[in-house]
Parts: structure tokens; C-alpha cells; sequence
């Protein structure tokens, strides 16, 4: 990359990349030193990797300290934003291309408030999918793997090993699947009766 004209006498800055702190569905993290960066800390999703980008002078442990509370402060910002029926149409127009070279289609993709029982569904004859608008909230790779189980069943109907192929495309996969599990299994959890000490 050609040097930028404007900032020729600044130091280099060190970059690493580490593998994800929650296992191998998680996304790559790059961590960026800049010399000309004095005090803050800030991250960015750059397609299927994390940027952090902090101070040269940074101990390692104030690295990882800094990468995991970015980590945190990024996941709680995708999991406020909520796509709107058009975006939704985009990003599946784009894990598509991503993912299956474009050959998912589908004719519509909306949220819809009638499926409480599934995350998503499909009706390959008419192209349609439909998400539960209990995903609204949820981070954005979870969102992302739902859209690609849906875009499969376009290529595949059933839930069989082509289908299984299909999504082994998308690394997050077995990440997204395990948050799923863990929110149907919270909601399964009995409620306590709240006590008057709180």
C-alpha cells in the first residue's frame, strides 16, 4: 500500500491478527499500533475480521484488555441496530453473493411477528423468507447465519448433508447456532418469583 503523502514521517504502525477469543466460529481480530495514536482505542467490523486499533505503546495486557472491551462495546451496538425490511432484502441480496455466488434469489425477504416457534422460514416455490422478529436485537452474525439458512433452503429444501455444505461456507455457523441454543434454553429456564429484597 502506497505510503499516504500527508503522514510520510510517522512511525509504521505494527499490525497482528489473533485467532478469536470464543473458538473458531468467532471472526479473526486484527490489532493495529499506531505510533500517532496516543490515548484512544477504537474497532470496526472489515468484512469477516475485527479491527482494533490502539496506541504503539500499549503493554500486551492492556491489548487484550482493550481488544475484549471493544469486542463487548461492538456486539452491544449491533445488537441495538435493527434492520428494516429493505435492509434485510439487501444483506441477504449480499450474504448470497457472498456465500452461494449469488444463486439464492429470493423474491422477498421481510420480519414477520407470527413465528414464535422458529427463527426463520422459507417457501422455495414462491422465493419467500421470513424471519421472526425475535432475532431484532440479536448480534448481526446471528441475523447473518439465519438469512443463509433460509437463502440455502432456495438451492436445498431439506436440512440433509447438501444442505449442511452449504452453510460450512459461513464461519460463524456453529457460533451463531450455539447463541440460538442458549436462548432457547434461557427461555426454558423456570422463573423465579421476584422477592420484595431487591
Amino acid at each position: 500500500m502506497p505510503a499516504d503523502p500527508l503522514h510520510r514521517a510517522a512511525k509504521p504502525q505494527r499490525s497482528t491478527t489473533s485467532p478469536p477469543p470464543g473458538g473458531s466460529g468467532a471472526s479473526p481480530i486484527e490489532v493495529r499500533r499506531s505510533a500517532r495514536r496516543r490515548r484512544t482505542v477504537s474497532a470496526y467490523r472489515e468484512g469477516d475480521r475485527t479491527v482494533v486499533l490502539i496506541p504503539a505503546r500499549m503493554s500486551e495486557a492492556e491489548e487484550q484488555r482493550w481488544v475484549n472491551v471493544m469486542l463487548d462495546k461492538l456486539a452491544a451496538q449491533e445488537s441495538k441496530r435493527v434492520l428494516g425490511d429493505a435492509e434485510l432484502s439487501e444483506r441477504a441480496e449480499r450474504l448470497s453473493g457472498q456465500y452461494f455466488e449469488g444463486r439464492a434469489r429470493p423474491s422477498s425477504v421481510r420480519w414477520v411477528t407470527n413465528q414464535n416457534t422458529r427463527w426463520g422460514s422459507c417457501t422455495p416455490a414462491e422465493g419467500s423468507i421470513r424471519l421472526s422478529h425475535r432475532l431484532q436485537g440479536m448480534p448481526e452474525y446471528v441475523v447473518d447465519y439465519v438469512l443463509l439458512h433460509e437463502l440455502a433452503h432456495l438451492l436445498v429444501p431439506g436440512h440433509g448433508p447438501r444442505f449442511w455444505r452449504l452453510l460450512e461456507a459461513y464461519p460463524r455457523t456453529e457460533r451463531a447456532r450455539g447463541y440460538l441454543e442458549g436462548v432457547v434454553a434461557a427461555d426454558r429456564l423456570p422463573r423465579l418469583p421476584a422477592t420484595g429484597d431487591e
